[in-house]
């Protein structure tokens, strides 16, 4: 069995054509490629969701904004040095009148100017949560970078399922116009019929029906597309580029090594969200020594400079300089280290709680994912065989109606079997690629070398046209 890291590259999208065509010419026949300008592919569409997606945006602006802890952390241990000073009027008046005469009597007033500067040097000598709290700034933005990289990553998630689900829509759109064509035209023989008395007005109004249906599923299919355009358009901006469709040939293949277990071991230890809850763990773990700390004395040297000028008769001006330590012991702060230490008790165990969770939708995602692949290539061949028995069945309904065993009814039901088959076909296609992009991403492999892969399966001359506004 390969290693995970070996295998996880190429699966998904390993080798191995299979042919995906639509057999016989019903579908095909009524909804041909449209050739014009040079279409936009995924890795096109892609490179425009980067620079212009403003969930990554954020997420980018959100990590720059943590990594501004560490200095901030760093600079608590750092010295600090400050520079003060002050020039202040002073008016004052004094009553002598209390005096002995040799101090002299009765009132007098004095207006003077005082000045004075500083400049005080400190360094920390021992402060426990200062150190505790780099440490932390560490965790911290080591949970914002894990974030970041997994926003990249699902920004070529939501790229990829917004492109295919406007590929799905489209063709939605396409079989709805299909399903009106071939409605409309059973209408039309259905009247003939009706005119020359081979069949009952009942044929004839079951006709109309199916073609009212066909026209307004038509316009609920177009309304949808045009969601779906607003949806990718979210991602990229208002651009209006033709997307490639998918081409007929789709590597069908499943993941490689193919071992549930291998995938969910190798998503526990790389996927970028679990390793973010454990940072954010670790950080929480850390806060509640940050809290504690403030039981613990702490140690600054001070070091300083003092001038004070007076211009008052009797002032006095003064240098002095000082250097010493001052010791910080906590006695008593009324319970609240002790509340802060429990609450940050609290948020450990949530990000605990937190961390669990995650491991456990990443194990889920995977399950899911890994079981899609499979489920999608069984699917695809299986709705392979299902419009070849929908088509048999539309020609032998049609044949029973032409020597009136079968109604029209019945030929209405089967030739909208068929068309849901074809559309069915087309849907299985888009899950087995989402599904292979959304392994990669449990496991933040997902790159865009992974996507170059489905992008080759694209047809750049089978485009779908964005909607005219």
């Amino acid at each position: 069995m390969s290693k995970p890291s070996q295998a996880i590259c190429s699966v998904a999208f390993s080798f191995g054509f299979t042919r995906a065509r639509l057999p016989g010419a019903v579908l095909l026949g009524l909804i041909c490629a449209i050739p014009c300008a040079h279409a936009a592919n995924l890795l096109d569409i892609y490179d425009l969701a980067v620079s212009s997606d403003p969930t990554l945006r954020e997420s980018e602006q959100t990590f720059y904004a943590t990594r501004e802890n560490k200095p901030q952390a760093q600079a608590l241990l750092m010295p600090n040095f400050s520079l003060s000073g002050n020039v202040n009027y002073n008016n004052v008046e004094t009553d002598r009148s209390g005096l002995t005469s040799q101090f002299g009597g009765g009132t007098g007033r004095d207006t003077y100017q005082t000045s004075g500067a500083s400049a005080v040097f400190s360094q920390s000598v021992y402060n426990r949560g200062s150190w505790v709290q780099l440490s932390q700034a560490d965790n911290t933005i080591a949970q914002a970078e894990a974030q970041y990289q997994a926003a990249q990553i699902d920004l070529m998630v939501r790229t990829t399922e917004a492109y295919f689900d406007v590929l799905r829509a489209n063709d939605a759109v396409r079989v709805q116009k299909a399903l009106e064509t071939a409605n409309e035209r059973q209408l039309e023989q259905s009247r003939q019929r009706f005119e020359v008395g081979l069949v009952a007005i009942t044929d004839v109004n079951e006709s109309q029906a199916a073609y009212d249906r066909s026209r307004a599923n038509l316009i609920s299919a177009e309304n949808d597309l045009n969601n779906k355009w607003e949806a990718l358009r979210r991602i990229i901006g208002p651009v209006s580029l033709p997307l490639a469709r998918l081409g007929d040939r789709l590597p069908l293949a499943p993941p490689e090594p193919n071992d549930i277990d291998t995938w969910a071991k190798t998503a526990l230890a790389r996927n970028f969200n679990v390793v973010a809850a454990q940072q954010a763990a670790e950080s929480a773990r850390k806060g509640i020594e940050v809290e504690r700390s403030a039981y613990y004395p702490s140690v600054d040297l001070q070091a300083g400079y003092e001038i004070a000028r007076s211009e008052a008769r009797t002032g006095v001006d003064t240098d002095s300089g000082f250097v010493g330590l001052n010791l910080t012991v906590p006695i008593y702060q009324g319970g609240a280290v002790a509340s802060r230490t429990r609450q940050a008790g609290y948020n450990f165990r949530a990000a605990q709680d937190r961390l669990d969770q995650q491991r456990r939708a990443v194990i889920n995602q995977v399950n899911d994912a890994f079981r899609g692949i499979l489920s999608s290539i069984s699917d695809v061949k299986a709705r392979q065989a299902a419009i070849v028995s929908a088509r048999s069945a539309l020609e032998s309904t049609q044949a029973g109606l032409e020597v009136g065993t079968r109604t029209q009814v019945d030929v209405l039901n089967a030739q909208q079997n068929l068309f849901q088959a074809e559309f069915e076909y087309l849907s299985a296609r888009y899950d087995y690629i989402i599904n292979g992009v959304l392994l990669h991403q449990a496991t933040s492999t997902l790159n865009r070398e992974v996507l170059a892969m489905g992008n080759a399966w694209l047809n750049e001359k089978d485009l779908v046209q964005p909607p005219a506004y």
